[in-house]
């Protein structure tokens, strides 16, 4: 049996409907160079997601790869638990040093999804330990459409039925806020007045509860999975000011946002905004393998300091936290941003991108292009004027991707939406060939579906 009909058989995709899935014949990728990605029958595709958000610098990169192998020369990986190891150290360090100030101690674990449940579990149980009223904190703070990983915890705090509904009796209450998104807003309302909305239940829901929010979680400047959904400027810097003069703990979770691809390093950084927890994963190795991070504040970590028999030691953990071989690959792809001045090329795409992307405008089937950095997400609609949306079961964002793999290039939908989230180290001409492959799927796929094929 061929690799595809074994990856049909054997393999139980993420995310997946299994049974399309076995239908479809879709690429296996045995090798990738550079910012395409190589099937088993030899045949390219520019990879336009980076490899699910992840990917920065490309494939074979030669530095990261070879930092790797250096490491490997020394040891794939020791427990962090009672013992240290070099290229963790040095990557924390590091981390240190490029976030924002005040960010000093660094939590290492495996995925996206565990630097939000490191976040969520630090910041109950530094309630708990840092005062009176700690152990009323029973409440997290999301936004309408979050999404932040698949653990329980976070999970809890995502907004997205499809996803999440299923789980609805394991998972704990959380509070939810209006996410402030102009194309997601009641018909009537004018964007400044869903806004002014947003900001205000946003205030009133803190100070209903402020005596009980442990934590306040956002994904900064966009929220991802919920479909590229954009905020506009100064809602993060709204939040935080909120947050502080509450008291309350505000957690930014820069899975998907972070390393690059909104035009700054993080995206906190364009409201000069500093959380209290800091969340990273996807990028940090550059696409490479799997690592996250938990960053916090001085007066957090203190809050777990004493003697062993007090208990206040964060009892939590991973096996591979700190993996010796992933901080290794992270600490050359934090080295490549500046030597290949990688933020000046996210800006050349980024016009690239809006330029390209422009020819959208007015398409009987689009319905908002949203655009952050090199972050993108089109919203396909039936009908533009009324902005109906196509039914669900036509499966047309997938049908883009069907028609962009045709023509050679990876895309994956959110739904009718599709997302372009090229590596932020991309060429310029490949990013114009992302568009352009991009759009003409998007007019095959909705012609079909309109036209009931």
């Amino acid at each position: 049996m061929s690799l595809s009909g074994d990856d049909a058989r054997y393999v139980w995709h993420p995310f997946t409907p299994m049974q399309a899935y076995a239908t479809e014949a879709a690429p296996v990728i045995v090798s990738g160079e550079g910012f395409e990605l190589i099937d088993e029958s030899g045949r390219r595709y520019l990879d336009g997601v980076s490899s699910l958000w992840c990917n920065v610098h490309g494939h074979q990169v030669a530095e990261i790869d070879q930092a790797i192998r250096d490491q490997l020369d020394r040891v794939a990986h020791t427990t962090l638990l009672g013992l240290g190891n070099d290229p963790s150290i040095r990557l924390a360090r590091r981390l240190v040093e490029v976030t924002p100030s005040g960010l000093d101690h660094v939590f290492f674990s495996d995925s996206g999804s565990t630097a939000v449940e490191v976040a969520l579990k630090i910041a109950w149980q530094f309630h708990r330990q840092a005062g009176a009223g700690g152990s009323q904190r029973d409440l997290f703070v999301g936004l309408d459409g979050a999404y932040h990983g698949d653990t329980i915890g976070s999970v809890s705090l995502g907004q997205i039925d499809l996803f999440h509904s299923v789980y609805g009796p394991l998972l704990f209450d959380t509070l939810t806020v209006p996410a402030p998104v102009a194309f997601r807003h009641p018909r009537g309302v004018t964007d400044q007045e869903w806004l002014e909305h947003c900001e205000e239940e946003l205030e009133r829901v803190l100070r209903a509860h402020q005596d009980r929010i442990a934590g306040v979680v956002i994904e900064p400047l966009v929220q991802g999975a919920a479909g590229i959904l954009v905020h506009p400027e100064g809602y993060l810097r709204r939040l935080r000011e909120l947050t502080s003069e509450l008291g309350l703990l505000l957690i930014a979770d820069e899975v998907a946002v972070g390393f690059g691809r909104t035009g700054r390093l993080f995206g906190c950084e364009h409201e000069e905004v500093v959380p209290d927890l800091l969340c990273l994963a996807k990028g940090l190795t550059g696409g490479y393998l799997p690592l996250a991070a938990t960053l916090a504040t001085g007066p957090i970590f203190d809050a777990f300091l004493g003697e062993p028999h007090e208990g206040r030691t964060f009892f939590h953990g991973h096996t591979y936290t700190g993996n010796a071989l992933g901080c290794a690959a992270a600490l050359a792809s934090l080295d490549l941003f500046q030597v290949n001045d990688v933020l000046a090329n996210v800006a050349e795409m980024t016009v690239a991108l809006e330029s390209g992307l422009a020819t959208l405008d007015g398409h009987d089937h689009v319905g908002q292009v949203r655009q952050r950095g090199v972050m993108v997400g089109i919203e396909l609609v039936a009908d533009r004027d009324g902005n109906v949306p196509f039914a669900p079961e036509r499966r047309t964002g997938h049908r883009v991707t069907l028609a962009a793999r045709r023509r050679g290039v990876i895309l994956r939908p959110l739904g009718d939406v599709v997302v372009l989230m090229p590596a932020p180290a991309m060429p310029v001409d490949d990013v114009e060939r992302l568009v352009e492959i991009a759009i003409e799927s998007i007019d095959e796929a909705t012609r079909a579906t309109a036209a009931g094929r």
